[in-house]
C-alpha cells in the first residue's frame, strides 16, 4: 500500500504543472466553506477566503515522526461551538422532508414506516460517520487540514487501486453532478409547498385558483430574492425562516396528537409496489450528508463531533426521533387521507391552521436562496473559466441565476404533485449522496489492507450500495409512474 500511494504523494505538487512547488499546492487545497453545503443554514459570508485555505505549515513533510493530525492544522477565525454545530446540524436537516414524512408512511404502513424510518436514520448516520473517517484518513495522507465532500471522493480515487486513479475527476464531477441535481430538486419542491400551501389559505378566505397561478405569482419574487449573491445579507432572513419553522412544527404537533384514533385505524404495512415511494420520501428528508464534513471542519473541538455521544449521533437521534413522530402520528391521524405536506391536512376552518400553513410557506420560500446557493457555487466556477472580463461575469452570473429560477418554476409548474416530486428527488439523488457515494469512497479510501477481518467493511459497504442502488432504480421508477399517472395506486 504505501508504494501505491507514493506516485500520489509524489506527484501532487506537480498535478498543476511541473512549476508547482509543495507550498503553492497545499494554498490550492482549499479549506471547505459552510456555505457551500446542501441543507446548510450558517450564511457567514465573508468575502475574506484567506482564514478558509490550507496555510502553509512548517510542520507539513516534517520528519519527526509524529502522525499528522489534521484539526491541529486548521486556520479558524471563527470556530463553531457544539452547540452551533448542533443547532446547524438540525436546521440543516430539517426542511420540507419532516412535513412529507406522514404521506411516507402512507406508502410503508404504520409499522414498517416506524422500524423503516428508525432503520434509514441508522444507516444514514453511519454513513456520515464513514466519511468524515475517510476525510481524516486522507487528510493525514496528504498533509492538508481539511477537505469537502468531493475533494474527499477525488482523492480517495487518486489514492485507491491503480485502476481506479483515472476515474478520480469522473467521480468528482458526479458528485458535484448530484449535488446540484439535489439542491435544484430541493428547490422545486420549494416552489411547489409555496404555492400549494397558499393555495389552501386563500381558497378558504376568498376564492380557489390552480396551483400553476401562485407559482407565476411565486416567480418574480423569488428571482428578486436570489438575485442577491452575498449570503451575509440574507442572514435576517435565515433567522426568521428557522423561528417560522420551530413554531410551525410545534402547532402542527398540536393538531396531530388531538383526539388519535386506534392503531387499528390504519394499514400496519403497505405492499411492496408502494415501498419505493417511502424510500424515495424517507431518503429525501434524511439528506443532510453534505453538510457533514463542513460542520466538522469549521468547529472548535472537532474532536467532539463523532463518538457515540457526539455531536453528530446525539444530532442525528433527535433529527430520527422528529421524523419517525412526525410520520407515525400524522399517519395514525389522517390516515391515507394524508397529502404530501401535513399542513395540508389541518383542518382549514380553524385560524391557527391557516396561521401555520402562511407560516411554513414563508419560511421555505425564505429558505430557497440558501438551497439555490449551492447549484450556483458549482456552476459560477464554469463561468468564470468561460468568461474572461469582470463584467462578462457578473452578467453572465446573474442571466444563470435568472435561468435557474425559471427552470425550476418550469419544473414545479410540470409536476404539481408534492409527493411525487419529493420521492423522486430522494429516490435520484439523495440516494446517491447518502447511501452509495460514501462506502464506495470508503471501500476505495482503505483497499485493500484496512478492511477488517474477513473484510468484513468490505461486505457492510456493499450491502449498503446494493440497497441504495435497488432504492434508486425502484424508486426512481415508481415516482416517475406516479408524475405520469397521479391516481396510479
Amino acid at each position: 500500500m504505501k508504494n501505491e500511494r507514493e506516485p500520489l504523494l509524489g506527484n501532487a505538487a506537480d498535478s498543476n504543472g511541473p512549476g508547482t512547488d509543495a507550498a503553492e499546492h497545499q494554498q490550492l487545497l482549499a479549506r471547505p466553506d459552510l456555505r457551500s453545503s446542501p441543507e446548510n443554514m450558517i450564511v457567514d459570508a465573508s468575502n475574506d477566503t484567506d482564514s478558509l485555505v490550507a496555510k502553509e505549515d512548517p510542520t507539513y513533510g516534517s520528519s519527526s515522526g509524529e502522525p499528522y493530525e489534521p484539526s491541529m492544522h486548521r486556520t479558524l477565525e471563527h470556530p463553531t461551538t457544539n452547540l452551533d454545530t448542533m443547532i446547524h446540524l438540525l436546521k440543516g436537516n430539517i426542511g420540507t422532508g419532516i412535513l412529507a414524512m406522514p404521506d411516507a408512511f402512507k406508502h410503508a404502513g404504520l409499522y414498517v414506516g416506524l422500524f423503516g424510518t428508525l432503520l434509514m436514520g441508522a444507516i444514514c448516520t453511519h454513513c456520515m460517520h464513514m466519511l468524515v473517517r475517510c476525510s481524516h484518513e486522507l487528510c493525514r495522507r496528504l498533509q492538508v487540514p481539511s477537505l469537502n465532500f468531493a475533494d474527499v471522493c477525488q482523492r480517495s480515487f487518486e489514492s485507491g487501486p491503480i485502476g481506479l486513479r483515472r476515474y478520480s475527476k469522473l467521480a468528482t464531477n458526479l458528485i458535484n453532478l448530484f449535488l446540484v441535481i439535489t439542491q435544484l430538486g430541493f428547490c422545486c419542491v420549494y416552489f411547489v409547498f409555496v404555492a400549494a400551501n397558499l393555495r389552501e389559505v386563500v381558497a378558504h378566505y376568498f376564492f380557489d385558483l390552480p396551483t400553476r397561478v401562485y407559482l407565476l405569482l411565486l416567480l418574480i419574487p423569488m428571482v428578486l430574492l436570489n438575485l442577491v449573491k452575498n449570503l451575509k445579507y440574507l442572514t435576517p432572513v435565515s433567522l426568521v425562516a428557522a423561528l417560522l419553522t420551530v413554531a410551525g412544527l410545534t402547532c402542527t404537533f398540536y393538531y396531530m396528537l388531538q383526539d388519535l384514533p386506534n392503531t387499528h385505524t390504519v394499514k400496519p404495512y403497505a405492499t411492496w409496489a408502494q415501498l419505493p415511494l417511502y424510500f424515495g420520501t424517507a431518503i429525501y428528508a434524511f439528506e443532510g450528508i453534505g453538510m457533514v464534513l463542513p460542520l466538522e471542519n469549521n468547529m472548535k473541538t472537532p474532536e467532539d463531533f463523532g463518538g457515540w455521544s457526539g455531536v453528530l449521533n446525539t444530532g442525528m437521534v433527535i433529527v430520527t426521533c422528529l421524523y419517525t413522530a412526525v410520520g407515525f402520528f400524522g399517519y395514525l391521524k389522517y390516515g391515507d387521507a394524508v397529502k404530501g405536506s401535513i399542513t395540508l391536512n389541518l383542518p382549514g376552518e380553524e385560524f391557527i391552521a391557516q396561521l401555520v400553513r402562511i407560516m411554513m410557506a414563508l419560511a421555505i420560500f425564505f429558505s430557497y436562496s440558501l438551497q439555490f446557493f449551492v447549484p450556483m457555487s458549482v456552476i459560477s466556477v464554469h463561468i468564470r473559466r468561460k468568461l474572461h472580463t469582470e463584467q462578462s461575469r457578473l452578467i453572465g452570473e446573474y442571466l444563470t441565476r435568472v435561468s435557474l429560477v425559471v427552470f425550476t418554476f418550469i419544473l414545479a409548474a410540470m409536476i404539481p404533485n408534492l409527493g411525487a416530486v419529493i420521492s423522486l428527488v430522494g429516490a435520484v439523488s439523495s440516494s446517491t449522496l447518502a447511501l452509495i457515494f460514501p462506502p464506495l469512497i470508503e471501500i476505495v479510501t482503505f483497499w485493500p489492507d484496512k478492511l477488517g477481518r474477513h473484510y468484513w467493511i468490505l461486505w457492510k459497504d456493499v450491502t449498503i450500495m446494493v440497497f441504495g442502488i435497488l432504492g434508486f432504480i425502484f424508486g426512481t421508477y415508481t415516482s416517475v409512474a406516479q408524475i405520469l399517472n397521479p391516481d396510479i395506486n
